[in-house]
């Protein structure tokens, strides 16, 4: 016999933990699964640890500021402190009972095992099938995405994962991959002592951001000292050392693979549900409805391997079951953040996006170092404001912020975005000075109106 529940919450990464959680809280009975670890990567391997490595590397740059500002200084990192406080702090050493007894203490019921779809509102796991009388709501995440590069397999490469629990550093680092986890991790390495070499099959970093984002952080990481490749593409890895097409080698004590992420759905069972089973990512409408009785959130759902997207869709998901009023998913205003130094966050569209869709587009640009408040900073001042406007309908569709709080300068920009605040407003408003932010308002009053 099925054993029968309200909703079955199948992977318990940040989306599912937060549907499995609230849904048991609004008194529904609710089943959890998972097979790793529940809150999935974020907390474990992802951004909470990466932080403090960033966080800690960032002290370091700081320190080195010192001279011809405020005395002078000489810095000798340490890494033991660093790696201590992400098994202590972060992870519990990679434990996650006090993930499982919150969300048991909120009512749910917990599964340590693999799942997968048996059926509409149905899943199996280890032969024993379970049965949801709302729905099933898939949370599965993703798993780093390695290259199919001859050699590849047969090394003992890093992802993000064996950087984060690393012990002791490697004399040097190779990084396969110029987007947000390569570059944030190479920084890091790299100022704690780490010779890193960075290695970009396209032809330039951060490929998906703003081409001025590109030339920023390629400018700050070779100031850092990380050698930097970019339209490079590897033919072959022989133990640590890659063969690029160019025939140039590299070759380090480690090699980091950060070449993206995948969702792995193929084992899911999604074809007992009328789903393609070889598809990329599970569509989901405004609700994060997948099929009659199946709702999905996060990574999976090929909206951006974010913690913050997880949390909104989650949202949207628990007040569907839950039968409550709410607008649908809106990703216009979606907001990201590289946490290298400077922090380049970004919103909605790129300049190139927007012409793509067809967008009468105008942009403004200023540049950090020439604010009043990127004078004063002075040491560590990189960073810029870009925007992108639709000259037609007078609003921003989207806004890149770079500097050494360009992740929370975002914020103002996010809400100008989502809200459609008319351009002309934007101009007329008050901007507290001396800010980051006030590089804001230089930026929006070369917009025409």
């Amino acid at each position: 016999m099925a054993e029968e529940v309200d909703v079955i919450v199948l992977g318990m990464g940040v989306g599912g933990e937060e549907v499995g959680g609230k849904l048991a809280m609004a008194g529904l009975s609710v089943l959890g699964i998972e097979n790793r670890l529940v809150g999935g990567e974020c907390p474990y391997w992802g951004c909470i640890p990466s932080k403090m490595m960033i966080r800690a590397s960032g002290l370091l740059a700081e320190g080195r500021r010192i001279n011809g500002m405020a005395g002078s200084a000489e810095v000798f990192p340490d890494w033991a402190p660093v790696a201590k406080r992400i098994r202590e702090e972060a992870t519990d050493f990679w434990d996650d009972k006090v993930a499982v007894d919150r969300f048991t203490g909120r009512g749910g019921r917990f599964l340590r095992g693999t799942g997968r779809l048996a059926g509409p509102k149905r899943v199996e796991v280890d032969g024993q099938v379970y049965t949801a009388r709302k729905g099933v709501v898939v949370g599965t995440g993703t798993k780093a995405a390695i290259p199919p590069i001859p050699g590849l397999a047969e090394t003992s490469f890093w992802t993000n994962k064996e950087a984060i629990e690393v012990e002791e550093l490697p004399t040097s680092l190779t990084v396969l991959g110029g987007g947000a986890i390569g570059l944030e991790l190479a920084q890091m390495f790299q100022r704690f002592g780490v010779r890193v070499t960075v290695i970009e099959a396209m032809d330039r970093l951060m490929a998906y951001e703003e081409p001025e984002s590109s030339e920023l952080i390629t400018e700050v990481l070779q100031r850092d000292g990380v050698a930097v490749h970019t339209g490079c593409r590897a033919i072959r890895v022989d133990g640590n050392t890659v063969h690029l097409a160019d025939g140039r080698e590299f070759a380090s004590e480690k090699l980091l693979v950060a070449t993206g992420r995948t969702a792995d759905l193929h084992k899911l069972g999604l074809d007992t549900v009328g789903l393609d089973p070889a598809a990329k990512e599970i569509a989901v409408d405004g609700h994060m409805r997948a099929a009659d009785g199946l709702w999905a959130v996060g990574d999976c759902t090929g909206h951006g391997a974010f913690t913050h997207m997880a949390m909104y869709q989650a949202a949207i998901a628990i007040r569907d079951i839950l039968g409550q009023e709410g607008p649908p998913a809106d990703y216009r205003a979606h907001p990201r953040v590289t946490f290298t130094d400077p922090e380049i966050g970004s919103v909605g569209l790129t300049e190139e996006a927007a012409r793509h869709q067809g967008i009468h587009v105008q942009t403004a640009y200023t540049k950090l170092p020439e604010s009043t408040r990127g004078w004063i900073h002075k040491a560590g001042n990189d960073g810029f404001i870009k925007l992108v406007a639709d000259r037609d309908r007078d609003v921003l569709v989207g806004a890149t912020s770079a500097g050494p709080t360009g992740g929370e300068v975002l914020s103002a920009l996010a809400v100008a975005v989502h809200a459609q605040v008319p351009v002309h407003v934007l101009q007329h408003m008050i901007y507290a000075y001396p800010t980051f932010h006030r590089a804001i308002e230089a930026a929006v009053q070369q917009l025409e109106v």
